[in-house]
């Protein structure tokens, strides 16, 4: 028997709705799977008790769940999508818990009319390539990543550890290999910091590699890295500055512009008119760290309004509950918005 499993089916829910609702017992088949399932220590079933604020009791293969009805039932729903995922041969680290806990709460929170028990599996967008599945850890990345699917333009917007450009890029990665498109381009104004190319060392490559790590980074992860240097020689995935896209028509590629906020009005309308037959894009910036000078207009807020509504273009925002980098990340980035936002509004009343 290959089930996910759960020795008798009674064990899986409430054994007396009406008394005992919040308790139950989860058995599963495979005990080294189990043991994966609830980590060393039993530390994944920990972070579920901490996050759901429920009980969780393993024993041998099995695992003992009390708590409030919603939350208990949040936790069999993320345990049953885990096993699942170690069943199909992949592997469940705390950052899956901590996405799988996200996407079970999201869920519940989506659903409008009451009812007693959601009985739903999750169900999580994810990007494969032959070297790596990436599945979605938070319910705005689900919706990223199910928009890249579905629309030519997109832009990912929001603080930076929300993997906005890291899904881009694995986007990107998975329709090459699929054969949707003929190549990758990649690309960033190179502003940040306050430095200009001109005055940076060295030859172009030199110039330009350090502002695009970040994206070679991802195209590493889910693409073998002799592939990858061949695919660059071929001209096959290119990475250029933004200045070099100018009087290009870019068909059949997948053309991600990363740092997007840091792009002028023309640049950014000259970046959307190179969109070719077949072409896929993707913009990624976060609105709050322009680093263009003062008085500039950032071409990708600008942008956001201009095409409101227009069809064929998705825009998903990321939020602080999205950082999905480190706890700590999360609470960084929101302490900044939080001091900034104060800012803003003396600012605003000393006017």
């Amino acid at each position: 028997m290959n089930g996910r499993e759960l020795v008798s089916s009674s064990s899986r829910h409430p054994r007396s709705p009406a008394i005992d609702a919040n308790h139950f017992v989860l058995t599963f088949e495979n005990n080294r799977l189990a043991s994966e399932l609830f980590g060393q220590f039993d530390q994944h079933l920990k972070l579920l008790e901490e996050r759901l604020n429920i009980d969780a009791r393993a024993r041998g293969n099995s695992v003992s769940i009390t708590g409030e009805l919603l939350a208990t039932n949040q936790a069999r729903r993320a345990l049953d999508f885990l096993y699942e995922r170690l069943q199909k041969g992949g592997s469940v680290e705390t950052s899956d818990v901590e996405g799988a806990i996200r996407m079970a709460v999201a869920a519940d929170d989506q659903l409008t009319l009451p009812t007693l028990e959601r009985k739903a599996k999750l169900s999580m967008a994810q990007i494969s390539t032959r070297k790596k599945t990436v599945q979605a850890r938070t319910p705005t990345q689900d919706a990223y990543m199910r928009a890249l699917e579905r629309s030519e333009l997109v832009f990912g917007v929001g603080p930076a550890g929300t993997g906005k450009t890291y899904l881009a890029v694995a986007h990107a990665a998975q329709l090459l290999e699929r054969g949707i498109v003929d190549r990758i381009v990649l690309t960033r104004p190179a502003v940040e910091a306050g430095e200009r190319l001109g005055f940076l060392p060295g030859d172009m490559k030199e110039k330009v590699d350090p502002y695009l790590r970040p994206l070679y980074d991802a195209l590493y992860d889910m693409i073998p890295g002799d592939k990858v240097e061949r695919a660059i020689t071929a001209g096959v995935i290119e990475i250029a500055p933004l200045a070099f896209m100018r009087g290009r028509t870019l068909a059949n590629a997948a053309i991600i512009l990363d740092e997007a906020q840091n792009t002028t009005s023309m640049q950014m309308k000259m970046f959307l008119t190179r969109l070719g037959e077949n072409g896929r894009m993707i913009i990624t910036g976060d609105p709050s760290q322009v680093d263009l000078p003062r008085g500039v207009t950032s071409g990708l807020v600008e942008a956001l309004q201009v095409l409101k509504g227009v069809e064929g273009v998705s825009v998903v925002r990321f939020k602080d509950t999205d950082v999905v980098r480190h706890p700590l990340v999360g609470r960084i980035v929101q302490a900044y918005d939080a001091k900034y936002k104060v800012q803003d509004e003396s600012e605003q009343s000393e006017h």
